[in-house]
């Protein structure tokens, strides 16, 4: 190390990690980053261009490869090796981690939308949770800068719940499916609006990026770097300012701080050599994630943090969300036999249907606060290792039936807004720890019935836009049933809640603990 002179140390690789590094070298600065997965090249290691023909069982997912043999995750997951974390009594909670450079770049859907003037003051507008302490235009001229830099596609629609990027910024988004023209055609009729999805994949080069040539699934991974990554984008470009250097498989354990309790570096354990590591630095950005970002705050007692570094206000690991999630889907008439060619664009939706009820809520209409969207899919995709179950018999007339249905599916994925709650937050289990001998997280989590009654619009809307394309949809679940369990979206949140003031969060509106 003594080659390398830093005064900025970046803990994680992935959306923010990467983001703070590149933007720091480029300024002169000379910057680690610790990463606590392996290291990772997807223009080698990517099996974008394997078929799931080539895979045990059709390319199934397994224990180990959650969504897929080819996920581009490839060491994490679920459950990650020595890595335990516990849920408390009656919780239940998944916690999904990317151990490799990268993080969870990676494996992300690429959307990318931006929150709305609704998003940044919502305890105004409805009395719940928290007013971020910033406006949209504060953040409007740096939503544009990032759009630009990482790549986003997609369209200025006018939509309420979607703000309009500057002229020139966005790339043109994909031509519509047919599926999703129907789809859209059916909500339409409702006075509901499908608009195209932004999605950070190049549909132009970029830089020493290639555009996405529409030919494999974007959750194998991207060589080419259309699908954005911060290990094709982000982190070369920052390695070829010379100001940064990276530390793979570096398990951080806590941040260092001095007797005057000011913070001085950090704690890291090798996770090779289970050896451990003290590097100083001037600034340090925690960038692991939400959750464990607050566990290392946790994990940094000391006498002068006694509750945990920058945990004054108690606020380290509470205010954690997940999106909502409930899917519903069913085989339109429409689409049945009819005659098969590349439907592959993008992988997932080109189209999507943003929240379209802030008037309903505001004339006090609807018994839930915030919202949600549907991403919709459908049409021909690469065959897997099943089809819907209500096929029957045997030989060529189930050959038949299948290929008929093939193409013929469409879905209704809901992702939604949870509120903060007192029964939801994360700390620490001081009973149990990982094999580098750090305490793990332990998980509280519990759905509130804002969430719920927003699952319970959810279905019976998307129910009914199916109806309107003919399909023949059977009786709704509940919404205890129908909603994702506690993280199983991936979109955990929260935990070190920014505000206006240190009584009642855990850093400013710039990100700076307290």
């Amino acid at each position: 190390m003594s080659d390398f002179k830093h005064k900025v140390l970046v803990v994680g690789s992935g959306a923010g990690g990467a983001m703070a590094a590149y933007t720091l070298t480029k300024l002169g600065h000379k910057v680690l980053l610790l990463e606590a997965g392996r290291n990772y090249d997807p223009k080698t290691e990517s099996p974008m261009f394997r078929r799931n023909n080539e895979a045990p069982l059709m390319g199934a997912g397994n224990k180990d490869k959650n969504f897929g043999f080819y996920d581009a995750t490839v060491d994490g997951g679920w459950q990650v090796p020595d890595e335990p974390y516990t849920s408390a009594k009656g919780s239940d909670f998944y916690w999904w981690r990317a151990r490799m450079l990268g993080g969870r770049t990676n494996h992300w859907g690429r959307y990318s939308l931006r929150f709305s003037e609704h998003d940044f003051k919502g305890k105004s507008r409805d009395g719940h949770g928290a007013d971020w302490p910033f406006e949209y235009a504060d953040l409007a001229p740096w939503y544009d800068k990032t759009e630009e830099l990482v790549g986003v596609c997609g369209t200025n629609t006018g939509h309420e719940d979607m703000p309009d990027s500057s002229p020139g910024i966005l790339q043109p988004p994909p031509k519509p499916r047919v599926p999703e023209l129907l789809i859209a055609a059916s909500a339409k009729k409702m006075g509901i609006q499908a608009v195209p999805m932004h999605r950070a994949v190049l549909t132009r080069p970029k830089d020493d990026r290639m555009a996405c040539f529409y030919a494999t699934p974007c959750g194998s991974g991207c060589s080419i770097g259309a699908a954005f990554q911060t290990t094709t984008s982000l982190l070369p470009m920052a390695k070829a300012t010379g100001n940064l250097k990276v530390i793979t498989d570096a398990m951080v354990k806590s941040v260092k701080v001095d007797e005057q309790g000011k913070v001085t570096g950090v704690t890291y354990v090798d996770k090779h050599t289970v050896s451990e590591h003290a590097i100083d630095a001037d600034v340090v950005i925690l960038a692991a994630s939400a959750c464990e970002s607050a566990r290392i705050l946790l994990n940094s007692k000391n006498k002068k943090h006694p509750k945990g570094l920058a945990n004054s206000s108690g606020q380290v690991g509470r205010n954690l969300m997940d999106s909502t999630g409930a899917w519903l889907g069913a085989q339109i008439p429409a689409l049945k036999g009819r005659p098969r060619y590349n439907e592959d664009g993008h992988t997932a939706n080109h189209l999507f249907i943003p929240w379209w009820g802030h008037q309903a809520q505001a004339n006090n209409e609807l018994d839930f606060p915030r919202g949600y969207h549907f991403e919709i899919g459908g049409g021909f995709r690469q065959p897997g290792s099943g089809v819907s179950g209500d096929k029957q018999g045997y030989g060529p007339a189930l050959k038949q039936q299948i290929r008929d249905a093939y193409g013929s599916y469409v879905g209704f994925a809901l992702r939604g807004e949870m509120l903060p709650n007192k029964d939801t937050y994360m700390e620490i289990d001081e009973n149990v720890k990982d094999k580098w001998g750090i305490p793990v997280s332990k998980f509280h989590f519990k759905w509130s019935d804002r969430e719920l009654k927003q699952i319970e619009h959810g279905l019976k809307t998307a129910k009914q836009i199916l109806e309107n394309m003919g399909a023949t949809v059977g009786e709704l679940p509940p919404a205890e049933k129908a909603i994702s369990k506690g993280g199983e979206i991936i979109h955990e949140v929260g935990t070190t809640r920014m505000g206006s003031s240190k009584k009642d969060s855990v850093t400013n509106q710039w990100g700076q603990t307290w």
